[in-house]
């Protein structure tokens, strides 16, 4: 039966192990993908074409005022928090037309 330290030991000599051939594979990798960008004449955009993988994010336009202030002439799109000058009032009587 093998000992505590017997056993630590050879974890950290496998561990050493795994480390090494991590690095060798890791650098044959990479010279490989360096040929076939060498060969195909591949630039960074055409690898990474977006430049952010993970997260796509939808992007939305600007939206259309739905509320008009008659007297300051200020719009609101009715998206977010309502403004200061429509607090309190009805939202259908400054609703704009069209």
């Amino acid at each position: 039966m093998s000992s505590l330290k017997d056993l630590l030991s050879q974890i950290e000599s496998l561990q050493n192990q795994v480390a090494e051939v991590r690095q060798r594979e890791v650098g044959e990798a990479i010279a490989k993908v360096r040929a076939l960008v060498a060969e195909f004449q591949l630039s960074a955009s055409d690898v990474f074409p977006s430049g952010k993988t993970k997260s796509v994010s939808k992007k939305t336009g600007k939206v259309a005022p739905k509320y008009r202030d008659p007297i300051t002439g200020n719009t609101w799109s009715g998206r977010g928090l309502a403004p200061k000058w429509l607090a309190g009032k009805n939202k259908g009587d400054y609703l704009i037309s069209g």
